[in-house]
């Protein structure tokens, strides 16, 4: 996989507002935010898509919801709710092929969105 602005993210070639990192996870506020709370929480392992998901990484994608869940929490948007999204591929919306799930909350969130 070729690298991406994630990918530099993760190796601080680039900035970014990150908000949680552990080994595995690392989670930074999206720099064009759809929302009042729009956070990227990514894997640090190199994964294009959701189609790229393999069975050894449902542990990690399980880590990216609880990861999610607990910036929701932090960022006092749990109660009220939100939305999580993964968009995969072109059509799907997909800018940075690195998965990432967007945590986005603190307004009503329609649907279809817009």
């Amino acid at each position: 996989m070729s690298e991406t602005i994630f990918s530099k993210i993760i190796k601080r070639e680039i900035p970014a507002d990150i908000i949680f990192e552990n080994e595995r996870v690392l989670a930074f506020r999206d720099i064009n935010p759809q929302a009042p709370v729009h956070v990227l929480v990514i894997p640090k392992k190199a994964i294009p898509t959701v189609n790229d998901i393999h069975p050894e990484d449902q542990e990690l994608i399980g880590e990216l919801f609880t990861v999610a869940a607990q910036i929701a929490a932090e960022e006092g948007i749990a109660k009220s709710g939100y939305r999580t999204v993964f968009n995969c591929n072109e059509d799907g919306g997909q800018e940075v092929y690195h998965l990432h799930l967007h945590l986005m909350g603190g307004r009503v969130m329609h649907w279809p969105p817009g």
